[in-house]
């Protein structure tokens, strides 16, 4: 009887060798810069209670939480009458007490609260962790993905925001990425939808025009329309989400615009502030640009808000975050503010692929493979791949006493650098016939010197 094909779900991937050492490369590299600012690890669980979940990402959020059903007789306590499109959440609830986590931040949150007298604060964390979600998979976007998040929660010093761009700019640069950091600020937002006299509407018109650079002016008009944001409103929202100019003239614009709103002035400030203290550092190669038309659709930012942008290919956010001020807040902890960014490590790994940035040394396993002749010359080969090994130079032993052809054929393959040819007569010399698989070249070096050589 023929089977089918196995498969994965829609939306997920298989990684071979070659795609693991990319990621890892992007995963070690945004370690290090997060290491280097003092941040620390933390790791949390797949699952998380369903309660915990749900709210913490407006209804759209909510409509792509993968829920877990409960074991057993998960349809224990559900009412028929419960059964129809207006209550599903509620009715998930009593189906699936736990979910696949949305994102890294609300379990980060949950993990300070619940552990709040066992850390200090300000708390820095980094955590690099799979996360979920129920959407319709398509180029770019996947339904498990990686996050790689930073965070400093229990200060509201805007020497945080600055520090991120920092990491932003140092993050790309090794990674050979180039990028532009988009900021904004909640709290200009706020000012904008106050001064247009649509303060009740602040989530429909950040929602709409977060979506300006992927449906255009027009689309966005039309949907704060049909949100009922008034046509007067929308007029004077145009200049405001359209402004050119250098940060710096923008920020003057918008000073003149939103001077009878106290909160929208703080923004700018606040803004102004980030951008006096970037200009005079030295190494920062990221352009940093204000976009009034950076909203993110999350509900739980409050300040500054950021998103980076791939220069030299078309794709979404690559690392996007921002300030929120009390999101501990709905589990009980109130007024600790916090800020943070999460790396795309997905989409991250698209660009370097697309742009040829990842090293080729990634594409080899070992750097130097022995010949296997037999098991005389095995037993001879084993001490001294081990001396390599612990010199930290990675090494194999070909299992098989196979043809020389399909040993060095599995050598290129894997772009292993070096074959050392140790037979018979080379046992009795001591000594060794190195061939270097990329120049063809051939030498004869003496086993005790051997590990030097190949470092």
């Amino acid at each position: 009887m023929s089977q089918n094909k196995p498969t994965i779900p829609k939306g997920t991937r298989d990684f071979s060798p070659v795609e693991m050492s990319r990621r890892n490369f992007i995963f070690d590299t945004i370690k290090s810069v997060f290491k280097a600012y003092g941040y620390q690890p933390i790791e949390t669980p797949a699952m998380e209670n369903l309660t915990t979940l749900l709210g913490k990402y407006g209804e759209e959020g909510d409509k792509l939480l993968f829920k877990v059903l409960n074991s057993g007789d998960f349809l224990k306590g559900v009412n028929p009458n419960d059964v129809n499109s207006e209550n599903l959440n509620s009715l998930s609830v009593k189906m699936c007490e736990k979910g696949l986590r949305y994102d890294l931040t609300v379990p980060f949150a949950r993990f300070v609260v619940q552990y709040q007298n066992e850390i200090t604060f300000p708390f820095k964390r980094y955590q690099i962790q799979p996360v979920w979600r129920a959407d319709r998979p398509q180029k770019g976007r996947y339904r498990e993905f990686y996050q790689c998040d930073v965070d400093v929660i229990g200060s509201d010093s805007l020497l945080n925001e600055i520090e991120l761009v920092l990491i932003i700019n140092d993050v790309f640069g090794k990674l050979g990425v180039n990028s532009t950091i988009k900021i904004n600020n909640r709290k200009i937002l706020s000012g904008m939808a106050e001064v247009v006299g649509e303060s009740e509407r602040l989530i429909d018109i950040t929602v709409a025009i977060d979506k300006i650079d992927k449906i255009g002016l027009d689309a966005v008009n039309k949907e704060l329309s049909e949100k009922g944001v008034s046509a007067k409103a929308i007029d004077m929202l145009q200049p405001i989400i359209t402004l050119s100019g250098s940060n710096t003239e923008k920020l003057q614009k918008l000073r003149n615009v939103l001077a009878a709103s106290v909160t929208g002035m703080k923004g700018i400030d606040e803004m102004q502030q980030i951008f006096d203290s970037l200009q005079p550092l030295q190494g920062l190669k990221t352009k940093v640009e204000l976009d009034l038309s950076l909203a993110r659709g999350l509900n739980y930012y409050t300040g500054a808000i950021f998103e980076v942008k791939a220069n030299d290919m078309e794709m979404g956010s690559i690392c996007g975050g921002g300030r929120y001020d009390d999101l501990t807040g709905i589990f009980g902890l109130k007024n600790v503010s916090g800020v943070g960014v999460s790396f795309g490590a997905d989409r991250i790994y698209d660009v370097m692929l697309h742009l040829g940035a990842f090293p080729e040394s990634l594409l080899s396993s070992s750097r130097v493979m022995f010949a296997n002749f037999g098991s005389r010359e095995a037993a001879f080969c084993l001490p001294i791949l081990q001396q390599l090994r612990s010199s930290g130079i990675s090494a194999e032993l070909y299992p098989d006493a196979a043809k020389m052809k399909k040993q060095f054929d599995y050598a290129n393959k894997k772009n292993i650098a070096f074959v050392v040819i140790v037979g018979e007569a080379e046992m009795q010399a001591g000594i060794a016939s190195v061939k270097d698989m990329v120049s063809g070249n051939q030498e004869t070096i003496k086993i005790e010197e051997l590990v030097e050589h190949l470092k």
